[in-house]
């Protein structure tokens, strides 16, 4: 085990944390130095999936992450200001605004990259019920 806070729950969250940008780091072959990449795009992919759904569709789906996860998902949330319409384009731009970095088939490819990896931690249903609320251009996005 990699985290050694001292406590159980602490540490549990720091591997599964771990795990998650270490998904995102092997499927573009980035290695760990590059950690702050990963870390980028799933907090641009979770903010902007956040922003998207309803306060109520975000504590169903929040609930399902590691509460390290959870935290950054919640980072700087202001639940009154939620469901922001966006279309496919809109949505990729918001993850660019928080991911400032070239990548390798672009944000499309990324935000389906970074999805597959929360999959490690969302049930199917929760993610049917995700894309079910979307528009269809952009529900496309969610893999």
């Amino acid at each position: 085990m990699a985290g050694t806070t001292g406590y159980h729950s602490f540490d549990t969250t720091v591997d599964k944390t771990n795990r998650l940008l270490k998904e995102i780091e092997q499927q573009y072959g980035w290695p760990k130095e590059r950690r702050n990449q990963s870390y980028a795009a799933l907090r641009g992919t979770l903010h902007a999936l956040r922003d998207r759904m309803t306060v109520e569709e975000s504590a169903q789906f929040s609930a399902q992450l590691p509460m390290l996860v959870r935290g950054l998902y919640y980072e700087g949330w202001d639940p009154t200001n939620v469901p922001v319409k966006m279309g496919r384009e809109d949505f990729l731009n918001r993850v660019r605004q928080e991911f400032p970095y070239e990548v390798q088939g672009g944000t499309n490819e990324l935000v389906t990259t970074v999805i597959q990896a929360l999959k490690l931690y969302g049930t199917e249903g929760e993610w049917d019920h995700i894309r079910a609320s979307m528009p269809k251009e952009l529900a496309a996005v969610v893999p």
